[in-house]
């Protein structure tokens, strides 16, 4: 029989060939391989198939993380000129995201690894892929193993290790090469909570009394009088997104709001955003979570505009989404826990949303303190909004805020991802010996709500329950529904989006104005901490006291004011071109006047002019600056600040004008291949390319030299049409009198008065004198359907045959693939090559005889396999 290929010579295989790759392959800048793999606590118990389709999200890095450090500091710093002025999805791109061509890169690499777009998007920083096992193997140099997971009583599969490319550029993640930690909802059931503890469910916690629902359970309109209470504010303008692994099942939503009496406010929008289906159908798919984060985010603010839920499998398919969707979401409440194998995955999204304007809550989990075996993720990431729970009490049915204390199984306490704290966790006066936070690491949660076993939930379409659930799942959306209140607040006094909340509130909270803006929970334990005055890491600054908070994030200008603002802030310009930004005024306090506007900055041959020169009163409004550069214009990059004034007030805004130089015409040749051999008395030939840049436009013409007696050289065609980009093939003729040797051939392009030459080595052989035969060993055999197995062919020269010899094979039964290594036996002949033969799983059995060419010039020889595939 064939000598068969086993499982040990291909791992052997695998781990050679990782070794060899590893000095020259190209790491990614996150972890991927997950610890209990590499100790044994979970052991490999085999290996994916590789036909098994995968779908994974290849995410591009910050392009120039400083700089995007450093615009963070600036939009957030209230005494910065640049202090809200958010950017929009395009300029961040343009500023910090990948590059097109570095897009494009990782596109054609992952295209040419044998994998199939599906998604993402270059304002994403993703490109979302399909391919089976084996691309994702070769192409990520790993080898994708199952393994039995150490505390859950299932299989799940991961790289054996750390993932690298042959990319130039380095990838931030690959999303999707493993699913040891499985998404989970942050909601906890009052029966499974009381089966766990050995209690009866009565004996967790009574009933609500004051909520207006059945049972007089609380509804997300309860919670609206609670926390807000007033009814200015409706989220009008707003858009809000809620973070799903799984779809809904809009229907539970309607009979929620058929139930109670209320009309639903609008229907949200349900967005796959890697193709996960949108649909959840019970028991297959429980859509209890999905269903209550609406009912929160809605009732908290009736008059959004929009609510998307955005659904996905892989956390930077949906989040990258959430950064690019149009309407972009301000506000978005994330109700889900999971462990990635690196806590920093997300960390660009979040960044990015902080400086879009976004805030992104996560909830903080239900089982008390955190810890390693607690997961807190995302909730301990220090670029989100970390929401605790509360036990709540009002003072009637849809009534005013009464009282709170901490709820017992609030998720909070110092990160067990090691993050470390943040600067507004550092003020004075956030950490002490009270509430016995971490001076280092991250402390948890930032903010509370109710989250105690006291809601009316509708899910899969069955009956609905009230006083079941519970969680900070509840709390999560409806903070970010209230921060649309307050979004809505301050964009309607002429304001921006607030942005990354957290900054603001620990600054204000460390002031007397504390107790004012928010409910300062300080009763209450839960697990290793309990509620106190002041920041805590069970309830962290406490729920929001109404309209206090609002007021304080979003306060009424009673003061005439505007602000200014550029988009884009970067402008490139070749000299003797003209670019552009538009100017925007924003009014507010009554500000009634037109604001005239001027530059400064500009180097010499820069003219800066505005259309209109002012905008009219009452000073609302936006005008275009153009910035016309002279030829004459010296490159660089110039800071211009466009100056704004009215009614004795001054703002200004910053434009960066780089100016670059004009593009000279040009282009450059080249020959594939370059190195070309001819035996005496035949032809080669060799495909010569130019490519021209800088508005180069003129024909190629095509000449060659240093060719030897004996050796013609041709075109075709003889030159290269205008604009001077294409190719044209060299031929090489070779008489059977020239000299053996090798003769460098100068193939020069003349064109638009420029020149440019490439070069071909020729190398003429000498015609094939001789013989050689073929033989293959052994002459027959046979292969189990699912094998693969080899043969040997030899090729053996006498009488001065010195030629390479090329090797075919014809026969080859159906269901069976065949290939040789090497191909082609080099000169002078003599050699062995490796035939191997690969049987699919249903490939028919039966004999059949494979013939094995060997061929040299216009000289064949065969030999035969008489070959057999077996059950």
């Amino acid at each position: 029989m064939f000598r068969k290929i086993g499982r040990f010579s291909l791992a052997l295989a695998a781990v050679l060939s990782a070794v060899s790759i590893a000095g020259q392959a190209q790491g990614l800048l996150t972890r991927h391989t997950r610890e209990v793999t590499l100790n044994g606590q979970a052991p490999s118990v085999g290996r994916l198939p590789a036909t098994k389709i995968m779908q994974l999200d290849v995410v591009l890095p910050i392009r120039d993380q400083a700089g995007l450090d450093k615009f963070l500091s600036e939009v957030y710093d209230p005494s910065s000129p640049v202090f809200h002025h958010f950017l929009t999805p395009t300029e961040f791109t343009q500023r910090f995201g990948p590059t097109q061509a570095d897009y494009d890169t990782v596109v054609t690499f992952l295209k040419s690894n044998g994998f199939e777009i599906v998604g993402g998007s270059r304002d994403g920083m993703e490109v979302q892929v399909k391919g089976p096992v084996s691309a994702v193997e070769n192409a990520f140099h790993v080898a994708m193993h199952t393994y039995q997971h150490p505390t859950e009583d299932r299989v799940f599969y991961a790289p054996d290790r750390e993932p690298t490319t042959s990319l130039p550029i380095a990838l931030w993640h690959v999303s999707g090469l493993d699913n040891f930690s499985l998404p989970h909802p942050m909601y906890v059931k009052k029966s499974d909570y009381a089966a766990a503890h050995g209690i009866a469910p009565e004996a967790v916690v009574k009933h609500a009394t004051t909520g207006s629902g059945p049972s007089a359970s609380f509804l997300g309109s309860d919670m609206r009088a609670a926390y807000y209470g007033g009814t200015a504010l409706t989220g009008a303008g707003q858009n809000v997104g809620l973070f799903e692994y799984e779809g809904t099942d809009l229907a539970d939503l309607n009979t929620y709001y058929k139930n109670v009496n209320q009309t639903l406010p609008i229907t949200p929008v349900l967005l796959s955003t890697d193709g996960t289906s949108t649909a959840c159908t019970y028991p297959s798919c429980d859509d209890t979570e999905q269903t209550l984060d609406m009912t929160q985010a809605l009732g908290m603010a009736p008059g959004m505009s929009s609510l998307v839920v955005y659904i996905g499998s892989t956390d930077t398919a949906i989040i990258s989404q959430m950064t690019t969707h149009s309407p972009l979401p301000a506000t978005i409440g994330c109700s889900w826990g999971w462990t990635p194998a690196d806590p920093s995955t997300l960390d660009p999204y979040f960044q990015k949303m902080a400086s879009q304007g976004q805030n992104f809550f996560a909830a903080s989990g239900d089982s008390s303190t955190w810890s390693s075996k607690n997961e807190a993720w995302p909730a301990d990431d220090a670029n989100v909004i970390s929401v605790g729970g509360t036990d709540l009490t009002t003072a009637s049915a849809a009534g005013p805020w009464k009282s709170e204390t901490a709820w017992v199984d609030s998720g909070g306490g110092i990160s067990p991802d090691k993050i470390a704290i943040p600067s507004w966790q550092q003020l004075s006066g956030v950490i002490n010996s009270s509430n016995k936070g971490s001076t280092t690491l991250r402390n948890g949660p930032d903010v509370s709500a109710n989250a105690n076993f006291t809601f009316y939930t509708c899910a899969d379409q069955e009956a609905c329950l009230a006083n079941e659930y519970g969680g900070t799942s509840f709390a999560a959306p409806m903070w970010a529904a209230y921060i649309a209140l307050a979004d809505e607040q301050s964009l309607n006094n002429g304001g921006t989006l607030l942005g990354f909340i957290n900054p603001t509130i620990y600054a204000q909270n460390v002031t007397s104005s504390y107790t004012t803006n928010f409910h300062d929970i300080t009763s209450g334990t839960s697990g290793s901490y309990s509620a106190v005055t002041g920041y805590d890491l069970v309830t962290g600054w406490g729920s929001p006291n109404g309209a206090n908070l609002i007021n304080a994030l979003a306060p009424s200008s009673t003061t005439p004011a505007f602000t200014l603002a550029a988009s884009p802030t970067s402008v490139s310009v070749v000299v003797g071109n003209t670019g552009t930004s538009n100017i925007t005024t924003t009014v507010s306090g009554g500000f009634d006047s037109a604001v005239a506007l001027s530059a400064s900055g500009q180097p010499t041959g820069v003219t800066v002019s505005f259309s209109p020169t002012s905008i009219a009163a009452p000073g609302s409004g936006s005008s275009t600056v153009s910035f016309v550069v002279a030829s004459t214009t010296t490159p660089g990059t110039y800071p211009i600040t466009i100056t704004g004034t009215g009614e004795s007030i001054t703002h200004t805004a910053s434009v960066s004008l780089v100016v670059t130089s004009a593009p000279v015409p040009a282009f450059t040749i080249g020959a594939s291949p370059t190195s070309v051999s001819v035996v005496q008395g035949k032809s080669g030939s060799s495909t010569i390319t130019t490519a021209v840049s800088g508005g180069f436009n003129s024909a190629i013409a095509l000449t060659a030299s240093g060719a030897p007696t004996g050796v013609t050289a041709t075109f075709s065609p003889t030159s290269i049409a205008a604009p001077g980009s294409g190719t044209s093939t060299l031929s090489l003729a070779v008489a059977s009198t020239t000299a053996t040797g090798t003769y460098t051939i100068t193939v020069t392009g003349t064109g638009g008065g420029l020149t440019h030459t490439t070069t071909v080595s020729l190398t003429v052989t000498a015609a094939t004198t001789g013989a050689f035969t073929v033989s293959i060993s052994p002459t027959s055999g046979y292969l189990d359907q699912g094998q693969s197995g080899y043969g040997v062919v030899t090729t053996t020269v006498s009488g001065g045959f010195n030629a390479p010899v090329t090797l075919s094979a014809s026969g080859i039964p159906s269901g069976v693939t065949g290939s040789f290594s090497p191909a082609t036996i080099a000169a002078p002949g003599s050699g062995t090559s490796d035939f191997t033969l690969t049987v699919a799983r249903n490939a028919p059995t039966g004999t059949s005889t494979i013939t094995i060419t060997a061929t040299s010039g216009s000289v064949s020889h065969t030999t035969t396999l008489v070959f057999t595939v077996r059950r």
